[in-house]
């Protein structure tokens, strides 16, 4: 049941994919930072009470629901885990962004470009050139793709007997470690050691996924010599794995609002374009197919023993 809930999620975000915005995510923002207003005193043991407050509840009403669900048949039970599945997968309409900013470079329309991505991750990109604005969304894109699409599927695998709850934990955590990492103090501190410990095998399984639907030998270079350089220990080791597995770099300096940003590089090969961004979206896909053949793989060796 597991492989044909995670089959029928990602073939019903493909063809239905869920558009911005999204009002649960922001009633869930809103929620948490109405507990960040709470409790946010500036100490660590504030962050775990908050942290546990928005996500302990949500996790046990997800888990009770399945299980009633699943009593009363197994059909329910899986249609359960279908709808969770689509709500917490988000990655066909961060492809679809990416593809537009693909489309505008190669239209030559630079500010459209820029006024995209801008929106898209939520920082100001006016000052981006066309090979930022090609560095930046392949980051993004790859981002997306590790915290909306693997990491949730992989979770969900883990935590099956438990309905849809891994994949609610890997993004409410994932989204509380991007909120409150500005927070005041040490509050914030809490939800990034969580997330860190909860990503930690998710984003070195698609490192090695991307390294095996690329170039193999370059991803693991990068993975090795270059992750550890990049602010975020696991979004390091996405994007260097991805970027040696494609043959472009990433990360470099950027101008952000007039001042240059120093990021340091990633990957191997040339710049990328505009038709890069596209190869990263494909690179992806291909990620996505490996998972699906090997979770076939697993449940053919079950009917076979």
């Amino acid at each position: 049941m597991v492989f044909f809930s995670l089959l029928a999620a990602v073939a019903l975000e493909q063809f239905r994919p869920l558009r911005q915005p999204l009002h649960y995510y922001q009633y869930y923002t809103r929620f948490t930072q109405w507990i960040e207003r709470r409790f946010n005193a500036g100490e660590y043991s504030h962050g775990a009470i908050a942290w546990a407050l928005a996500v302990g509840p949500m996790l046990i009403a997800v888990w009770l629901i399945f299980w009633l669900l699943n009593g009363i048949s197994p059909v329910l039970g899986w249609a359960w885990n279908v709808a969770v599945l689509y709500l917490t997968l988000g990655f066909k309409y961060f492809s679809d962004t990416a593809g537009h900013i693909a489309r505008l470079l190669r239209a030559g329309d630079v500010e459209g470009a820029r006024a995209q991505l801008g929106t898209w991750r939520g920082g100001d990109a006016s000052q981006f050139s066309a090979d930022d604005l090609a560095r930046v969304t392949i980051e993004q894109v790859m981002a997306a793709s590790h915290r909306q699409m693997f990491g949730v599927l992989l979770w969900f695998v883990l935590l099956a007997p438990l309905g849809p709850v891994g994949a609610v934990l890997f993004r409410a955590a994932s989204i509380l470690a991007r909120r409150w990492v500005a927070s005041r103090g040490r509050f914030g501190q809490c939800a990034q050691r969580i997330f860190h410990i909860i990503n930690w095998l998710p984003a070195r399984l698609v490192a090695l996924t991307y390294a095996i639907a690329g170039n193999f030998e370059d991803a693991t270079y990068c993975w090795r010599t270059q992750a550890d350089a990049w602010p975020e220990t696991e979004e390091g080791v996405v994007l260097a794995a991805g970027a040696g597995a494609m043959g472009v770099k990433l990360g470099q300096a950027i101008n952000v609002g007039g001042e240059t940003v120093w990021r340091p590089e990633l990957g191997t090969g040339q710049a990328p374009d505009a038709d890069s961004i596209d190869s990263a979206v494909s690179t992806i896909w291909r990620g996505l197919v490996i998972w699906l053949v090997a979770g076939l793989l697993v449940v053919i060796a079950g009917w076979v023993s």
